[in-house]
């Protein structure tokens, strides 16, 4: 075995008489003499039995560990941890769960920034593992790949998590039984992988891979697949050729990059906490990203994938007709993207798709250019005299581009959802939910809930909802989020009163309060902040340091 590649972390910490103590150590976990001598590899796995996302991902880390050794590294596994929306979602756990984005990040640049690693492998499935493991490698800045752990299957008639929550909903207006909700329950998830349409966990699977830092398609596999695993073992390879090259993530998360990712994000038709996250990423690498970059970039790039919750298709079946790269080479072409962004692969973007196969012909889940699902952006940044420093709303246009409606007003998720479920909201309204932001909350909660429980009672265009917290990717209708500045800063949202007139307006991207100047001052000078809800612990943490979440809502900018 070569004593010549690149050991530029791992070293200090194996290298030489006076780290004994430290071969020692690592005896005792499998090392080798040979061992000592090669490149170390971090395997961060995110594995838990907390949630299907990623109750297979141990033997995706050892697949990928696998890769790394047969290419003459040594591997590594260790963990991090996960939550799971999908089971917290209406509930005060929720409120870990951007949370837990940060500790994800934290928690592999301590491992790898401690142990010495060369290089690093993350492997994420549920909706923060992604940007956590991409902002933790990228603090650290060593050669890296991230893998996606894959989506789930469909369930039985086609369903998903987002049926269960709006059996919910449908239940509550009496259009289904408990018998239906509950064979829906017992069927809607068949197994191992991220929840299976273009939700947050997809979303940023498939804006990860147009960043570059993902091999070609890792987006776009089922969870439990021969193509899968393949992937990881490829990844273990790929980063001991970053290794080799000294390619670093901040070679690759370029401010161009971004731009991919932004790109295929809207033409996915994606979750709006792309937005968070994508913002989160590059501010990590210090690159200058803002909220009017996703306006400048959907005004040109149009939404072209029939993918849920707005659209009919999952993931797998889009996986069936060959992923997204093919959409990606349809963008290329198209002068959408820039191609000559370098990727993990070691070649530019352009490189790798240039030999990609298009889609099959009768397909219909990626719409053409001059047949999409929307001219342009579903992800609408909004100002006005609500949202000062911004909001964002996905709107496809099937719901409508405009709204008009009376507030009515909650100081809590929960408390909004026991008023949609018996009846108190009605058409013509305007919910909204505050206090639930970054550190009102605190965590910024999903409100996967509630607009599941509007859309169930059928109410999905006669109602629109506002929130300083954040949308699940399954959520859909006329809804906004990441309203700045959020409630417990005394941002406008904590003004509004029942009954005052709120319009919306997707096509001017502005969402305005009809309430006087004055009348708005008035309000102010009466305002007082609330005492924090958590005094101690991660949360209180949390609050403390985090950032708005026009700025990506991060934790470790002092």
């Amino acid at each position: 075995m070569s004593t010549d590649r690149k050991r530029r972390y791992s070293s200090p910490v194996v290298d030489g008489v006076a780290k004994s103590a430290s071969r020692a150590m690592l005896r005792a976990v499998g090392f080798t003499d040979e061992d000592f001598k090669k490149p170390q590899v971090g395997i961060a796995s995110t594995w838990s039995m907390v949630t299907p996302c990623n109750m297979h991902i141990n033997t995706l880390a050892e697949d990928a560990g696998k890769g790394v050794d047969v290419a003459g590294g040594k591997s590594v596994i260790f963990n991090t941890i996960t939550i799971s929306d999908g089971i917290a979602n209406g509930t005060e756990g929720m409120k870990y769960s951007l949370v837990s984005r940060e500790v994800i990040a934290d928690s592999i640049e301590t491992v790898a920034g401690c142990e010495g690693f060369d290089g690093i492998v993350a492997i994420g499935g549920c909706d923060k593992n992604m940007p956590g493991c991409v902002m933790g490698i990228a603090r650290l800045n060593r050669p890296s790949v991230f893998v996606y752990g894959g989506t789930i299957l469909p369930g039985a008639n086609h369903t998903d998590i987002v049926s269960v929550f709006e059996a919910v909903g449908a239940h509550a207006k009496g259009d289904m039984s408990l018998i239906e909700v509950r064979q829906i329950e017992e069927t809607a998830i068949p197994g191992p992988g991220s929840c299976g349409g273009m939700y947050t966990a997809n979303t940023m699977a498939s804006a990860i891979e147009a960043l570059g830092m993902s091999l070609p398609n890792s987006s776009a596999q089922n969870a439990v697949s021969d193509t899968k695993r393949i992937d990881c073992h490829a990844a273990g390879q790929a980063v001991m050729h970053l290794i080799d090259q000294g390619i670093t993530p901040r070679d690759i998360m370029t401010r161009e990059a971004f731009e991919n990712a932004i790109t295929v994000v809207i033409a996915l038709g994606g979750s709006t906490n792309a937005v968070l996250h994508l913002l989160a990423m590059a501010d990590v690498v210090d690159v200058e990203l803002t909220l009017d970059d996703f306006t400048r970039i959907g005004e040109r790039v149009p939404v072209l994938a029939d993918l849920r919750p707005s659209g009919k298709y999952m993931m797998s079946e889009l996986v069936a007709i060959g992923g997204i790269q093919p959409l990606m080479k349809m963008l290329l072409d198209k002068g959408l993207l820039h191609g000559g962004c370098l990727t993990v692969t070691g070649r530019t973007l352009a490189e790798n798709l240039a030999d990609v196969k298009p889609y099959p012909s009768g397909q219909d889940i990626i719409k053409s250019f001059d047949n999409p699902i929307k001219k342009n952006s579903h992800l609408r940044i909004l100002y006005g005299n609500l949202a000062p420093t911004g909001a964002v709303a996905k709107i496809t246009g099937k719901e409508g581009t405009r709204f008009t409606g009376k507030a009515r007003c909650f100081e809590s998720e929960e408390e909004a959802q026991e008023r949609i479920l018996d009846g108190t909201v009605s058409a013509g309204d305007v919910v909204v939910i505050r206090y639930e932001g970054p550190k009102g909350g605190p965590g910024m909660r999903e409100m996967l809930s509630p607009t599941s429980a509007i859309m169930g009672r059928g109410l999905g265009n006669d109602v629109a909802l506002i929130t300083d917290g954040r949308f699940s990717g399954g959520s859909h209708g006329f809804v906004v989020g990441h309203v700045t500045p959020e409630a417990a800063e005394g941002g406008p949202i904590a003004l509004v009163e029942d009954g005052d007139e709120i319009t919306i307006d997707a096509d001017t991207n502005e969402m305005s309060l009809k309430v006087s100047a004055e009348e708005l001052a008035r309000r102010q000078a009466n305002w007082t902040p609330r005492e924090p809800r958590y005094k101690r612990g991660v949360l209180a943490k949390f609050a403390k340091t985090v950032s708005s979440a026009s700025l990506g809502a991060v934790t470790d900018k002092l």
